[in-house]
């Protein structure tokens, strides 16, 4: 929530944290998220991010009972946006658009009739 509603760094918008992995000793965390946009937003807000670590370390310190506060390490995770292009691809092979408007488009589904 932090990340949605208290950081004011413009670089830093359209993200969601898919995971954290943290490291059994509490030193370090694994936060892989999903940026929204085209490589030049997702390099943006990754820097963003990165500065904001020490920020959201210190949220972190304030939230748990540790010795530690692990450091922050953000990862983009690819998977989002390789799931949406992966589900395009499928829609278009399932249902190719019609080049030709004076010809009807093929059915989606073909049925077999078994013969009497």
């Amino acid at each position: 929530m932090t990340i949605l509603t208290e950081i004011q760094d413009p670089r830093v918008k359209d993200v969601t944290v898919i995971r954290v992995e943290v490291s059994g000793d509490m030193q370090t965390a694994k936060v892989y998220v999903s940026v929204m946009g085209d490589d030049t937003k997702q390099n943006l807000c990754m820097k963003g991010l990165k500065s904001c670590a020490g920020f959201l370390q210190s949220k972190i310190a304030k939230r748990i009972d540790s010795r530690f506060v692990p450091h922050l390490n953000f990862i983009l995770d690819q998977g989002v946006k390789n799931q949406l292009l992966v589900s395009k691809m499928l829609d278009e092979e399932l249902h190719p658009k019609n080049n030709n408007p004076s010809e009807p488009a093929p059915p989606a589904v073909h049925t077999l009739h078994q013969e009497e």
